[in-house]
């Protein structure tokens, strides 16, 4: 495996975790993670680049080893915010090369196109959004958000590390036993009484109360400026929050019309974790893109 170092910087008030793999005179890729995910997620792909890079991967506030909120809700437009901080950090003038996973796939396609001036080329990674809402739904949402702030929200914890490592087998049936070990050292640490604890706030897994407006996004998405690579596994799981199948690649295929320059590709033999399935493709495809 290449080696990676940790970096601790203050953004937006909280003590922010950013994973550096590579020489840092090299050409910079930043990479961000999606939901209950870490940094450390894309060590695979990392080690299957050919060429010389600077990667530069964050741990998203409230997970892996940057500091919580310490708020009760997470707002997605901070994601965005702290994005925007790290990259006047680390590369306060210059377009980057930017790749994003899931949520981080989400986060980096809203961003590219609020500052599409800081975007050279662009990496979607199974970003695909949220199912699109009504106004009607409104009540609903509020009425569950307040229900969830009256209780505590928990993460389970485990008795070991391989039982870390087996549950993330169970999520990804794909993920080999060296993997599943490696990912389960960063993904969750030991507390004072020896239990294995999930390194995520628990507060992620509440509601948000605002409704995912699509047509808000897709009006983001149609000022991105830069190249966007736009990948997605042919075994994923996405479908299961987009709605069945069918109805859900038409909507799919709606959103990537409103890309203004995009290139479509899909992994073989991958499901949504396809950094973890096909670490080896995803880096050759990806820096094809990028050459």
């Amino acid at each position: 495996m290449k080696s990676s170092r940790s970096e601790f910087i203050t953004v937006r008030g909280l003590r922010y975790h950013v994973r550096h793999w590579g020489n840092a005179e090299a050409p910079k890729l930043f990479m961000v993670h999606g939901w209950m995910d870490v940094s450390a997620s894309f060590q695979f792909m990392v080690d299957s680049l050919q060429r010389d890079w600077h990667v530069i991967a964050p741990d998203w506030r409230g997970f892996g080893l940057t500091q919580n909120s310490a708020a009760d809700t997470y707002w997605f437009a901070d994601y965005m915010g702290d994005l925007d901080a790290l990259l006047q950090h680390y590369a306060p003038n210059e377009a980057i090369d930017l790749l994003g996973h899931s949520m981080g796939g989400n986060v980096v396609m809203l961003y590219a196109g609020v500052r599409p001036e800081r975007v050279k080329k662009l990496i979607n990674l199974e970003g695909f959004g949220l199912p699109a809402t009504r106004p009607e739904q409104a009540p609903n949402r509020y009425a569950k958000w307040l229900d969830e702030l009256r209780a505590q929200p928990s993460m389970r914890s485990y008795a070991t590390q391989a039982e870390v490592a087996a549950r993330l087998q169970k999520t990804n049936p794909r993920l080999t036993d060296e993997r599943a070990a490696f990912l389960s050292d960063h993904w969750a640490a030991q507390n004072a009484q020896g239990a294995w604890e999930i390194l995520g706030d628990p507060v992620h897994k509440n509601s948000s109360p605002l409704l995912y407006r699509v047509e808000e996004i897709l009006a983001c998405w149609k000022l991105i400026a830069a190249p966007v690579l736009w990948v997605e596994a042919d075994d994923t799981d996405a479908w299961r929050w987009m709605g069945p199948k069918e109805n859900a690649r038409i909507e799919i295929d709606r959103r990537i019309q409103f890309i203004p320059q995009v290139t479509t590709a899909c992994i073989n033999d991958a499901g949504h974790m396809l950094h973890h399935d096909q670490p080896q493709a995803l880096a050759k495809l990806i820096e094809e893109f990028l050459r």
